[in-house]
């Protein structure tokens, strides 16, 4: 089997969430690191691949699959064993990886992009107070969800990998009250745990969240 390309960045949420799947699996990807911005040597092949110009991107063998769900859900019923609880075969389990899903990209990571962006683009230096609860609302609602080990259940799957690669950036940003979300925080440690989370996840992760707060504090010195 040749070698998947993986057009990523590793600040980004999304792409971590499909190396931690990739990992997972045991799949090698040759991981091309993209910057996305003007100049990036990259950017001409990316667009051929990506008419979007969005990451991740994963191209196995000239198949093209955009966006990190849609990629992680490809690896696991492709290279993944016919069992394989990263994607349950079992409809109703399936159905509440994917309710898992739909709350990280339309509750946890739209509300990180809602945070950070108004830093990283607009040169804020300063978090909207109520972006900043709407986190802790977040934080909450996955708290609620989380009635056992994992984000679905007893069992790792990718629902996990994608609420992961957000709320390990956000609690460096809006930190956790471990007393308040107890369950979050067994999680994460649990997450932790596995051979592959810091060199696909942790660092960047903290590369991320440690980005938007010294953009943070550069922007405030602009005003001065």
């Amino acid at each position: 089997m040749s070698k998947l390309v993986l057009y990523t960045n590793q600040k980004s949420p999304p792409c971590r969430a499909v190396k931690l799947t990739a990992r997972a699996l045991g799949v090698d990807l040759n991981e091309k690191e993209m910057t996305l911005v003007r100049g990036d040597k990259l950017m001409e092949e990316f667009r051929k691949v990506s008419p979007q110009h969005t990451i991740p991107v994963l191209d196995d063998s000239g198949t093209i699959i955009t966006a990190s769900h849609a990629i992680m859900i490809y690896l696991v019923c492709k290279y993944g064993k016919d069992d394989d609880s990263l994607y349950p075969n079992d409809l109703v389990h399936r159905a509440r990886v994917h309710t898992a899903l739909h709350l990280e990209s339309g509750v946890i990571f739209s509300r990180l992009s809602f945070l950070f962006e108004p830093v990283i683009y607009s040169g804020k230096s300063y978090f909207h107070s109520d972006r900043v609860e709407h986190i802790r609302k977040a934080y909450r609602l996955l708290e609620d969800s989380l009635v056992d080990d994992y984000v679905v259940g007893s069992s790792l799957t990718i629902a996990d990998f994608s609420c992961i690669s957000s709320i390990a950036t956000l609690v460096g940003v809006v930190p956790l009250d471990e007393e308040k979300f107890p369950k979050i925080s067994a999680w994460m440690n649990r997450m932790k745990e596995l051979p592959y989370y810091e060199e696909a996840n942790g660092a960047g992760a903290l590369e991320l969240a440690e980005f938007v707060l010294g953009k943070k504090e550069l922007n405030a010195t602009q005003y001065l």
